[in-house]
């Protein structure tokens, strides 16, 4: 895919403040619909990123793209284009949801500001409270009205910064509902997390950032490639003595305790899987459970972000 195709593209983005480096070269591109999900540690330069691609913050080098659109060149094409979700959104809470949402809507051109913000509110599930002050709401609703204002005027392209961070679990699950319904209707979102269930749950893709781009893949695909495959059996008893034994199998790499089973890194798991099961019986081992334990998006994250620290 060519920079000027995809919906949003950046091609070696830096951003120095001063002898620090925020950002270092980081590229990628994503296609229209997609859900991209960048996850790193605090610090990382999540957010940095994603102020350059919307144009609030100038790259020291580099280019970032919005719907073909140099966002730094020209942002204020690119924010006709874009919605920006930051971590902490402000309103005026003295005010209702609706004069709110009615008075942002204001700074767009060719957007009728209540006609707006009432299709807005509705969309999001508001517009019973839409007359109540912003102050009477609760902490997810105040984020879905924050949702409701990036899409006052119908943006092609979400960046959301941290959506859920300090929802209840209620909360959080219903606006992932919502972000998910906004990319089924063909919405390209850039969606900052730290939550790594939240990211396997909606993105496409994962981009793992730690000042550069570290890894970009598939959820699955990052699982697969970073995760040792384990075999976790379960045994009536495991006895210091069948441990041994089967530590010395040609084709078993590792096998430790895992709570009440044991878990095998085997040479083939493919192939090894049933001639350790019939070794096992032939030991003399009481087989309770056989299963492949399940590869940890986690893990595999965590591993990157140590290699990456290397």
């Amino acid at each position: 895919m060519t920079d000027e195709r995809a919906a949003v593209s950046a091609r070696d983005l830096t951003k120095r403040f001063g002898t620090r480096t925020a950002v270092d070269s980081v590229s990628f591109a994503v296609p229209h619909g997609e859900i991209l999900g960048l996850l790193g540690p605090n610090g990382a330069g999540k957010t940095t990123t994603l102020r350059m691609l919307a144009g609030i913050v100038a790259p020291t080098s580099g280019t970032a793209l919005v719907d073909g659109v140099d966002s730094a060149r020209e942002p204020e094409r690119a924010h006709a284009t874009l919605g920006f979700l930051t971590e902490s959104p402000g309103f005026y809470e003295r005010l209702s949801a609706e004069r709110n949402l009615a008075y942002f809507a204001g700074f767009y051109d060719g957007v009728d500001p209540l006609a707006a913000a009432k299709a807005a509110l509705a969309d999001m599930g508001l517009a019973d409270r839409a007359r109540d002050r912003v102050s009477a709401f609760s902490k997810g609703m105040k984020q879905r009205l924050a949702l409701a204002r990036v899409l006052l005027h119908s943006p092609r392209v979400l960046f959301l910064d941290e959506p859920t961070a300090g929802l209840d679990p209620e909360a959080a699950r219903d606006l992932r509902r919502l972000i998910a319904s906004l990319r089924d209707e063909g919405r390209t979102i850039l969606l900052s997390t730290h939550h790594l269930a939240e990211a396997e749950e909606l993105c496409g893709r994962i981009a793992v950032i730690r000042t550069r781009l570290v890894a970009l893949d598939a959820p699955a695909a990052l699982r697969e490639r970073q995760s040792e495959r384990r075999l976790r059996i379960r045994l009536a008893a495991a006895p210091e003595v069948l441990l041994d034994s089967l530590r010395a199998l040609p084709f078993v790499r590792r096998v430790e305790r895992d709570g009440d089973a044991l878990a095998f890194v085997l040479a083939e798991p493919d192939h090894d899987r049933s001639r350790l099961v019939a070794r096992l019986v032939e030991l003399g081992g009481e087989v309770l459970e056989v299963r492949d334990d399940e590869r940890s998006l986690e893990d595999a994250y965590l591993s990157l972000i140590e290699e990456s620290v290397e």
